[in-house]
């Protein structure tokens, strides 16, 4: 368990808390492509760590990110004209370009110094991997952009599902990084079976154990760290492990083991302190399920199972639109989609958890080693030390890999990731 002060350290993530300036030393993935990807369209509004913002694509195609608040009046530029290379503020007609630049002050006299004095605070983009990704940390200090594991090419395959979840990062990333409650939370859709390795179909995602109680080790890595849950396999079980190796790389995102067909990965992006952008990912090769395909497959489809901000339509006020019936007749949850499942669990916690309460068991080692970490490389940005996993600690993300198989016993799992 953590003190509250310690808590408080984790999930804190806004203004100029020490976990917020610790992400705001990354790169941060703040919207989808999507979102944005019609030149002259609806300017979208976005909410990352507390603050809002602006990201429009002009006339030329051209991503821009700004202050969500006009400079002059402070009204919001979400409801503004995209149009003519330019944000237009429907107040009193000031119009920013992707640059931040004023290029017109229609309240003001033709040839006003003021216009060339102005200019509102414009964010380096960058798309990739299915995100825009931003730099909300000093203008003056923007490093290159690292593509993400999980994207090491431009060209990577690649399926995102997004849900706006009430609940605080922390437990969010706790989920994902906790391999022990897959075999019992979602046992009706992560089934044994005797296959190689982890498998999937367009209907599950099959493991060649039946082990619910694995073995937990760690170790820290300069970017976060990487843990094994090591299980019975049902063949070979006496001479052999089943592997599954995570990989969390500080701040945002998990590299969780690949199946046969693709590879998966959790990006997650806190809104404020109670709220946050979960992205559950599938990328690879040319197995990759499209999006429309993978958010299908998780129940997480905009319009059917998420409004139009991409929040659940299964909520607590509704039991989750949990079915009884079907728990009775074998389904473990109740509820359809893997992600669905957790998201029950985050958010049933309430929206901030106290963790000076809960108590820990031996499955849990991945979550000691994750609250440590964090909470460690909070207090360092507290005392004005660098980000986990930059300067001098920064490797190369598309070097890190999860990884799965059965190994024989002697084989140490800590041989098969590595250790920067």
């Amino acid at each position: 368990m953590l003190t509250r002060e310690e808590n408080d350290l984790l999930t804190s993530v806004t203004k100029d808390a020490p976990m917020a300036q610790l992400m705001r030393q990354h790169w941060t993935p703040v919207c989808l492509i999507e979102e944005v990807a019609e030149a002259d369209g609806k300017p979208l509004k976005v909410e990352v760590l507390g603050n809002s913002y602006v990201a429009f694509r002009d006339t030329k195609g051209r991503l821009g990110m700004l202050d969500e608040l006009c400079p002059h009046r402070k009204a919001s530029l979400v409801f503004g004209r995209n149009e003519d290379c330019g944000l237009r503020c429907l107040y009193h007609g000031w119009k920013m370009d992707v640059d931040g630049n004023v290029v017109a002050m229609s309240s003001e006299p033709e040839g006003s110094p003021l216009m060339s004095k102005v200019k509102a605070r414009a964010y380096p983009v960058k798309e990739w991997g299915g995100f825009v990704w931003a730099w909300l940390g000093e203008p003056d200090d923007v490093p290159a952009f690292d593509p993400p594991a999980f994207a090491p090419r431009e060209d990577t395959p690649i399926a995102i599902l997004k849900i706006r979840i009430p609940a605080n990062w922390a437990q969010i990333h706790e989920g994902q990084i906790d391999s022990a409650h897959s075999s019992s939370l979602h046992s009706s859709d992560m089934k044994p079976a005797r296959v190689e390795g982890a498998a999937a179909d367009e209907k599950a995602w099959y493991r060649p154990s039946t082990d619910k109680s694995p073995k937990m080790q760690t170790q820290t890595t300069s970017y976060g760290f990487h843990y094994a849950a090591i299980r019975k396999p049902i063949k070979n079980a006496a001479t052999h492990n089943y592997l599954r190796i995570t990989e969390f790389v500080a701040p945002y995102y998990s590299l969780i083991p690949p199946n046969n067909n693709y590879n998966v990965a959790s990006v997650i992006v806190p809104i404020n302190d109670t709220e946050t952008a979960f992205h559950f990912i599938a990328w690879g090769d040319r197995h990759t399920p499209t999006t429309e395909e993978w958010r299908r497959f998780n129940h997480a489809v905009p319009g059917e199972d998420l409004d139009e901000k991409w929040r659940s339509k299964r909520t607590l006020d509704n039991n989750f639109l949990q079915d009884r019936q079907a728990m009775k007749d074998g389904n473990f949850t109740g509820v359809p989609g893997i992600p669905n499942q957790d998201i029950i669990m985050w958010v049933s916690m309430g929206p901030r958890v106290e963790r000076s309460t809960d108590i820990l068991g031996a499955s849990d080692l991945a979550i000691v080693e994750f609250r440590r970490l964090m909470v460690d490389a909070a207090r360092k940005v507290a005392e004005g030390g660098t980000a986990i996993g930059t300067g001098s600690e920064r490797v190369r993300q598309a070097s890190i890999a999860s990884h799965e198989g059965v190994y024989a016993k002697t084989v140490d799992w800590r041989t098969l990731v590595g250790s920067e």
